[in-house]
């Protein structure tokens, strides 16, 4: 399986309504490749099965998206996710971790 195939695959845990990071789709690959992700995350074929839309900054940013970040900003809004000024309110509270 290559890296962005193990990306997608843990991707697919987390569920509507929530987001992950960069840096905690990483961490639980084992690797610090953030913006090895983040690529991934770009090229991703299999959207929206596989919903690169739900990952964001570290910081709550809503981050890249290969369709812009109005677009992310719209779907992360059809699930509940609330949006202000660029960020992510209640991060933390929303924040998917893998164990």
């Amino acid at each position: 399986m290559t890296f962005a195939e193990e990306c997608y695959a843990l991707l697919t845990k987390v569920p509507k309504g929530r987001v992950t990071t960069y840096k905690d789709l990483a961490q639980a690959l084992g690797t610090k490749a953030y913006r090895a992700v983040g690529t991934a995350m770009n090229r991703n074929p299999y959207a929206p099965k596989v919903p690169c839309h739900r990952v964001v900054n570290n910081d709550g940013r809503l981050g890249g998206f290969a369709h812009g970040q109005e677009k992310k900003a719209c779907l992360l809004r059809k699930e509940g996710v609330q949006i202000k000024e660029g960020k992510i309110v209640g991060l933390e509270k929303l924040r998917f971790r893998f164990e």
